[in-house]
């Protein structure tokens, strides 16, 4: 149990840091997609050619997946060097504050492609900045979630610390959702002509805003007041190895791959949904998003009551359930007998419950597991849990990244829209997936 109680004004601060990086990784998720390779009916230009390599990859698909491939290397060394530091001002709050500038600097350069037309010096640009944003990202990431575990003593408290935690990642989902509708403010309002040049503004903008956010749980929580984590003795390999031999963890980290490479469909596609699919304004993409996550905290009281009397599996399990159904609805946007808005507002709000409920006890569980693994070795690798499972995350977010962009070869304008189509059928498939290896994981109920 924490040392001292974590008072609700320390876990607001601690809420702002999720805001910050989930404005920066959920831009990327939602943006970079769209900004490097747009549909012909969007005003930007495409920065990188739409070349095939070996006849099945796409360069985006290759770049996505090449910066979080060196960010998967990178993730368990911060980990191991975040549960052994014995720094004076905690083992996690001293690599939080190194994190912020490096990351707030390469998210801006992500997005300021050297050449302004296709080109592959774009696509090597683009690869070195994403590969020091996602390295800048983990630094602060990993011992940021870590501390979830170290700062709430009970089962109840991690559920409700991991709520507000959620709370913050859903403000930075509307964040990076509404960056076309701040676009158009910028062009309206500052007599900026050009659409691409909006964009950039925006994103550096928000850059700025995210960076404050993750400043503030660095410097508000005293670590060493609230905090009862001890440094792990551990070495490194052992201590991956001692992650992975938890039953339990492997089934919950194989179902988090799968509905976070789903989910990273959706980010993705959202705005080429609206557009392409239903042939409404993009500046509707930030409107369906931020109903979608503000309908979600209606339900969040309902799931930490549910969460308590039923347990958090059934939740987590119904949630894949139907999530798989809303994927199979995105294959038939379009061409159902409702108008556009019908169809999209049906969906997102279906949406909402599996958002909520898959965003708050996930994290929740896995504090579970890693409390009850401390209390078990007497060894305090909490973090080497959080980076393992930011780590599949990662690996499904890239993979859903680069499966979106690689099935838009198939289609992604209007009239050719069949590999955004097909995304729907791919993200349904994983959802079904998580579904039946969630069913093994064996949950533990305290009272």
């Amino acid at each position: 149990m924490p040392v001292v109680n974590f008072p609700l004004r320390k876990q607001l601060a601690y809420t702002c840091g999720m805001i910050g990086w989930s404005m920066m990784t959920n831009t990327i998720i939602v943006m970079l997609p769209y900004f490097y390779l747009p549909p012909s009916n969007s005003g930007l230009i495409p920065f990188v050619p739409q070349l095939l390599v070996f006849g099945l990859f796409n360069i985006l698909s290759l770049i996505a997946a090449s910066g979080r491939f060196v960010d998967a290397i990178y993730d368990p060394i911060i980990a191991s060097l975040s549960d052994k530091s014995t720094h004076p001002q905690g083992r996690r709050i001293p690599f939080m504050k190194l994190a912020i500038i490096p990351a707030v600097l390469f998210f801006c350069l992500t997005f300021y492609p050297l050449v302004r037309g296709e080109s592959m010096y774009n696509a090597i640009w683009l690869t070195v900045n994403m590969v020091c944003f996602f390295m800048g990202a983990t630094t602060y990431i990993i011992p940021y979630n870590a501390l979830l575990p170290e700062l709430a003593g009970t089962a109840a408290a991690k559920v409700k610390l991991s709520s507000f935690q959620q709370v913050g990642f859903i403000i930075g989902i509307i964040f990076s959702a509404l960056i076309n509708n701040f676009a158009d403010v910028v062009q309206q309002n500052f007599g900026v002509t050009e659409r691409t040049w909006a964009v950039q503004y925006t994103i550096w903008g928000m850059s700025i805003l995210a960076g404050l956010f993750m400043l503030i749980p660095a410097v508000f929580i005293n670590e060493k007041k609230y905090s009862s984590g001890k440094p792990s003795h551990l070495p490194l390999l052992p201590a991956i190895r001692k992650t992975f031999s938890n039953r339990n963890f492997k089934y919950y980290l194989v179902s988090d791959f799968s509905y976070y490479m789903a989910l990273s469909i959706i980010s993705s596609g959202l705005l080429y949904f609206v557009t392409v699919l239903l042939h409404l304004p993009e500046s509707k993409g930030g409107v369906l998003m931020g109903t979608m996550v503000l309908f979600s905290l209606v339900f969040y009281p309902l799931i930490n009551y549910l969460s308590r009397k039923i347990g958090k599996k059934p939740i987590v399990m119904f949630s894949f359930g139907l999530l798989s159904l809303i994927f199979v609805a995105i294959f038939f946007l379009g061409k159902l007998p409702l108008s556009a808005n019908t169809q999209v507002y049906i969906l997102v709000l279906t949406a909402a419950f599996p958002l909520a409920s898959l965003g708050i006890l996930p994290n929740a569980i896995l504090a579970e597991i890693a409390q009850r693994d401390a209390d078990e070795t007497g060894e305090n690798h909490e973090g080497m849990f959080f980076a393992v499972k930011y780590l599949f995350v990662k690996l499904g977010q890239t993979m859903g990244i680069a499966l979106f962009a690689f099935l838009t070869v198939y289609g992604k304008d209007p009239g050719n829209d069949y590999g955004l189509r097909l995304n729907g059928i791919c993200g349904c498939v994983l959802c079904l997936l998580a579904l039946l290896i969630f069913s093994r994981f064996k949950e533990v109920r305290t009272k």
